[in-house]
């Protein structure tokens, strides 16, 4: 199947960055959010992104301009009903998915592939609510999605094999690495890194190490871009706990239940670097100071 036109359903900061390198890749783009706020906020970080590609000769004006009017605004899901494939990357809510789902199965023609960005509800359980379970697949890009290579494109039981091997086929075009997985809550990269960030913070619970020294560890031990609690701090200590708790309500293993340190983070609103403070305080963001967490 060829897809030409391609629906983005959120513009937050997956939603806008799918969107960007969708255009970038000579695709048409319809993005919809629920206002025109956040379609503001969405596409100036586009935008600004899209600068900084051209400040590294990575990407000309011309090809900056071009990228950008092919990128259509929307806050009506109906906008979306002509697309080849729709990508959905809204909030990590179950219910709001598969309500989006079940509409754009109404809306959409029946050749549309709908797709989710999700990094850990189940791709089956969306795929119930429309009645298109084989034209249904995961679609889970890395952030930020301008810069990460990787997608996971995952199938069910159900998927059609032209329709998974399209998806694949897409992340391709898209200058992407796809990698081929099945619905398993975690798929494959949230499955290896949760039980890891998850054990990093028993190490801290336990004593074992400081918050620095343990970063350092796995920085300069184990040769990766930053240690586990700046990377939490990155990806969302809000958004750790939610997929820790998915994982853990499926496979009910002690390996994916959150500890007790990180709860009490999230609790406290310390949900990382776009919190101001996680593991680190933000206070001065090019000098992040480890957090006194009173631990002794």
């Amino acid at each position: 199947m060829d897809i030409q036109k391609v629906g983005v359903v959120g513009c937050g900061l997956m939603g806008s960055g799918i969107t960007q390198v969708v255009a970038m890749s000579g695709f048409h783009v319809v993005v919809r959010e629920v206002s025109d706020a956040l379609l503001d906020k969405g596409l100036a970080g586009v935008e600004k992104s899209l600068s900084k590609f051209v400040e590294k000769n990575q990407l000309t004006d011309v090809e900056k301009k071009n990228t950008l009017a092919r990128i259509k605004r929307t806050t009506a899901v109906s906008d979306l009903k002509d697309c080849d494939l729709v990508i959905e990357a809204v909030t990590e809510n179950p219910k709001v998915k598969k309500e989006l789902f079940a509409e754009l199965d109404r809306l959409c023609p029946k050749h549309t592939i709908l797709s989710s960005n999700t990094s850990s509800i189940s791709i089956t359980e969306m795929a119930a609510a429309t009645g298109r379970s084989e034209r249904f697949i995961g679609l889970h890009f890395m952030n930020p999605v301008p810069l990460m290579k990787l997608v996971e494109v995952i199938r069910t039981i159900q998927t059609d094999d032209e329709v998974f091997e399209t998806g694949v086929q897409f992340a391709e075009r898209l200058g992407k690495v796809p990698v081929r997985t099945w619905d398993r809550v975690g798929f494959i990269v949230n499955r290896l890194l949760i039980p890891y960030l998850l054990d990093s913070v028993r190490v801290l619970e336990q004593g074992w190490g400081s918050i620095p020294d343990i970063d350092k560890s796995i920085h300069l031990g184990l040769n990766h871009p930053m240690g586990p609690f700046t990377l939490l701090d990155f990806v969302g200590l809000d958004t750790t706990l939610f997929i820790a708790e998915i994982m853990f309500e499926e496979y009910r293993e002690p390996r994916f239940a959150p500890p007790p340190l990180l709860k009490r983070l999230v609790t406290a609103g310390w949900n990382g670097r776009k919190a101001g403070r996680g593991f680190y305080d933000y206070s001065d963001p090019k000098n992040p100071k480890p957090m006194d967490l009173r631990l002794v």
